[in-house]
């Protein structure tokens, strides 16, 4: 069931759907998904290309938001616990899923979906934020289409013979975000992190973090309170607030 007080709009074909909500923002009065079945200029994270073979998801929730930007950016632990719900809904299993701080879904140790968050302005506030999902739904992109030391992509349908349309994963991932928004507005990320940990890829284990200008080798302890990677190094304890992640 669509969830109430969401708008729902469904492209046939769009650029990016993050770019759409750019453009679409000013006239928005509510949070709005977009859905673009086929997109010919999608995003990742760091203004990488994102692959859409046919069948698979791309849409962006617009999201009117009023908290602090350090509050807004918790909104991906948001989306990937919402990601975790619809995948175990429209599958009825959870075995071999697993969240990626900061902002992935993996299925079998394979990267299954990723998620992109971008400020957008509105008299000149930053006071509505685009949530850009994308889902391998039926296809995962050729392992060439991803940087060197990513993790393998792989589809919904490859690893669990699930076949699901990209309107009836959207129903279902609305109303997975719409009960997690709930929560993180009733609770905050008090309410969401437990939930995210125990389903996080790696927790205890020895992972690599990249930001722009450092590496961290370390045990992967935790994420703390404000959503920080928390990795047990030779050097102490690193409280990491964005990096890529390699397992």
């Amino acid at each position: 069931m669509w969830p109430e007080g969401y708008g729902r709009r469904v492209l046939d074909e769009v650029d990016s759907t993050n770019a759409e909500a750019v453009r679409i923002v000013p006239a928005l009065e509510a949070p709005e998904w977009i859905l673009g079945l086929r997109q010919s200029a999608g995003r990742g994270r760091r203004g990488r290309a994102w692959s859409m073979p046919e069948g698979n998801f791309a849409a962006t929730l617009v999201l009117p938001v009023a908290e602090p930007p350090q509050v807004v950016a918790l909104r991906s632990f948001v989306a990937s616990l919402a990601l975790y719900e619809a995948f175990v809904a429209v599958t009825g299993r959870s075995d071999g899923l697993a969240l990626k701080w900061p902002n992935d879904v993996l299925m079998n140790g394979g990267k299954v979906a990723g998620i992109l968050l971008e400020s957008l302005g509105r008299h000149g506030n930053c006071d509505w934020l685009a949530i850009g999902i994308g889902v391998n739904l039926a296809a995962a992109p050729d392992v060439g289409e991803v940087e060197p030391g990513a993790l393998r992509p792989v589809s919904l349908l490859s690893e669990t013979g699930a076949a699901v349309g990209p309107e009836e994963f959207m129903t279902t991932l609305a109303a997975a975000y719409a009960r997690e928004e709930t929560r993180f507005r009733g609770y905050g990320f008090a309410g969401l992190r437990e939930a995210w940990l125990q389903r996080a890829a790696r927790l205890g284990s020895v992972i690599t973090a990249r930001t722009g200008r450092h590496e961290f080798v370390g045990t992967f302890e935790t994420v703390d309170d404000a959503g920080n990677l928390v990795l047990r190094t030779a050097s102490g304890r690193q409280a990491i607030a964005a990096a890529d992640v390699f397992f």
